[in-house]
């Protein structure tokens, strides 16, 4: 520290220290965990604390980690740009292993929330998943999960410009109804006892 005012005045203050990349990889791998949707650079820059350009380098790291090329194990996961943002998603060809092995760890019925939401995938497809909590008006996380790991739904496109998935149903759902397409599904409204008309108009939205 000096005792020149002149000097002091100067020098004006520190300047910010960039954030050590490490810290925010593993800071990152924690949200990167949980998340639904692929986050882009600057949401997961807001979630962990750090520039934009420390968060880009720390992504660029943990793809290479993953992929076996900073020296250790390709991993059964990977870090994928998707509509212009990251998430972990299993590799392609462990796909079937995971689907068999979450099959054979779920029960044989599927819950009265997963039916639910199942129906409303059916009816209002392609459908994101914040939409299908808005009309249940409940978290689907994961129902989702459950209903993609059972291969009655699929992811169908993502957005891409909000990142958001849409999903579909699959043909694995009409083998299971006994029906040749979408079209043979009954109408929704004298189904439901109360707001009948109103969630059918949503539905056809």
């Amino acid at each position: 520290m000096t005792d020149d005012p002149l000097t002091a005045a100067n020098s004006g203050p520190e300047p910010a220290r960039p954030a050590h990349t490490p810290d925010v990889a593993r800071r990152l791998e924690a949200i990167l965990l949980i998340v639904e949707e692929p986050q882009s650079l600057v949401s997961l820059a807001a979630a962990v604390g750090a520039p934009v350009p420390a968060v880009r380098q720390a992504i660029e790291g943990l793809v290479e980690d993953y992929d076996g090329l900073a020296g250790g194990p390709r991993r059964g996961f990977e870090l994928r740009e998707v509509g212009g943002g990251w998430r972990l998603y299993v590799r392609e060809e462990h796909d079937d292993l995971v689907t068999e092995f979450v099959n054979t760890q779920a029960p044989s019925r599927l819950s009265q929330a997963a039916l639910e939401t199942l129906a409303v995938i059916a009816y209002k497809q392609p459908v994101t998943r914040g939409q299908v909590a808005s009309i249940r008006a409940v978290n689907v996380d994961s129902v989702v999960r459950t209903l993609l790991a059972r291969g009655l739904i699929t992811e169908v496109f993502t957005d891409a410009e909000t990142g958001a998935i849409h999903y579909g149903t699959t043909d694995a759902l009409l083998v299971n109804l006994g029906i040749n397409s979408l079209d043979d599904l009954p109408h929704i409204s004298p189904l439901l006892d109360d707001g009948a008309d109103g969630f059918d108009e949503v539905l056809r939205a």
